[in-house]
């Protein structure tokens, strides 16, 4: 005999069980709902920051890729330098669409708007606003990456039919980047702080292998340029946008989720204690 079914308010119980009380009550959705509504007359806001990895490619794929000619890409195949660097900028594109406003965007609610405040005085929850910003973070970083993968099309940019599971995999490195993003933001006291993030984001889109293999650094600064996250988005969107497929994809995107998975938690727990306690 089959077990039956589990309705879904039965599962939804289970989780408030499972946290403690007052953590989540199940409304993300409001705060991205908020989040549409204040941005419907914005959108030319959001869509700036989308020029930036699409001007990195015409000037660097159209300028150099004639001085440069072939690369050899995943699994030894020859490619040249415009499709070379696009999936890289594909996944810088979701980094920084998702980033950007999980830092300095939830910095400005926070400590100036003092916007979660008035949220977690109803009956949202931290978990609530953590999943719901973070959710908005990575629709802006699938827009950034959705709209560079149709121009990647356009120019005849992808290389297989694998190209297609770019945009999912984009979707997860925008989620891990905007977990991680808001939890750091959180520890951040001054507007003086945001700088770090430029700090921090700047030298590894240009140091991970966006515009060039690995294999020019010394050992000892490969392996450390292999833990950077934006790295493992780089290889699974190159191997994806070839594909060539192996295991070691797998742990790229297992590195995502533990990433998105320890992002929202300190997310949920720096609030409960910054505006609950």
């Amino acid at each position: 005999m089959s077990a039956p079914p589990i309705a879904p308010g039965a599962r939804a119980s289970a989780t408030f069980r499972i946290l403690p009380p007052g953590m989540y009550a199940g409304r993300s959705h409001v705060v991205l709902e908020r989040a549409f509504k204040v941005y419907r007359r914005g959108w030319m806001l959001i869509f700036s920051g989308f020029f930036e990895p699409l001007f990195y490619l015409f000037s660097l794929g159209t300028g150099l890729h004639n001085l440069v000619g072939t690369v050899t890409g995943p699994g030894g195949h020859e490619l040249s330098y415009t499709a070379f660097i696009a999936p890289a900028l594909l996944a810088s594109s979701a980094m920084n669409g998702a980033i950007y406003d999980s830092t300095m965007n939830v910095f400005f609610k926070m400590k100036y708007g003092k916007l979660y405040d008035a949220m977690l005085a109803t009956s949202l929850g931290p978990l609530d606003v953590a999943v719901g910003e973070i959710g908005w973070a990575l629709i802006r970083g699938g827009l950034y990456s959705a709209g560079f993968m149709i121009v990647m099309v356009a120019m005849g940019l992808t290389a297989s039919w694998w190209a297609a599971a770019m945009l999912p995999a984009a979707l997860l490195i925008a989620f891990a980047f905007g977990a991680v993003g808001m939890a750091v933001t959180t520890y951040m006291k001054t507007f003086q702080d945001l700088d770090m993030v430029q700090v921090a984001v700047l030298p590894m889109f240009l140091f991970s292998g966006t515009f060039y293999n690995l294999h020019v650094y010394p050992t000892w600064l490969r392996i450390i340029v292999e833990c950077l996250p934006l790295n493992h988005g780089i290889e699974l969107l190159r191997a994806l946008n070839a594909g060539v497929l192996d295991w070691s994809m797998l742990g790229h995107l297992a590195y995502f989720a533990v990433m998105a998975a320890v992002g929202v938690a300190v997310t949920a727990k720096r609030l409960d204690k910054l505006l609950l306690r």
